[in-house]
């Protein structure tokens, strides 16, 4: 892959986990500041093995985030709306 494709590609996956992070439910966990640290550290990788090894951490982050998003909902919707069968033993 050419340079400028892993550019791209870096740029198109941070830009996603940064907006991503928006919405992290623990403002103590300082998302953003994390997701900078990561990609500064890699900025420098030549190995085209390693790149690809850093672009699989990042998707799975974000893979992770997503669900952590979901779950995040599911439960809200769990507690707005009891289960028939709480209000039925009632």
């Amino acid at each position: 892959m050419s340079c400028n494709a892993n550019r791209l590609r870096a740029l198109a996956l941070y830009k996603e986990l940064h907006r991503l992070g928006r919405d992290y439910p623990d403002p103590s966990y300082d998302f953003h500041g994390k997701l900078r640290q990561m990609f500064e550290k890699n900025k420098n990788l030549t190995d085209e093995e390693d790149i690809q090894k850093a672009f699989k951490l990042g998707e799975y982050i974000k893979n992770e985030t997503l669900a952590l998003y979901s779950l995040r909902k599911y439960r809200h919707l769990k507690r707005a709306y009891p289960s028939a069968q709480l209000t039925s033993m009632r």
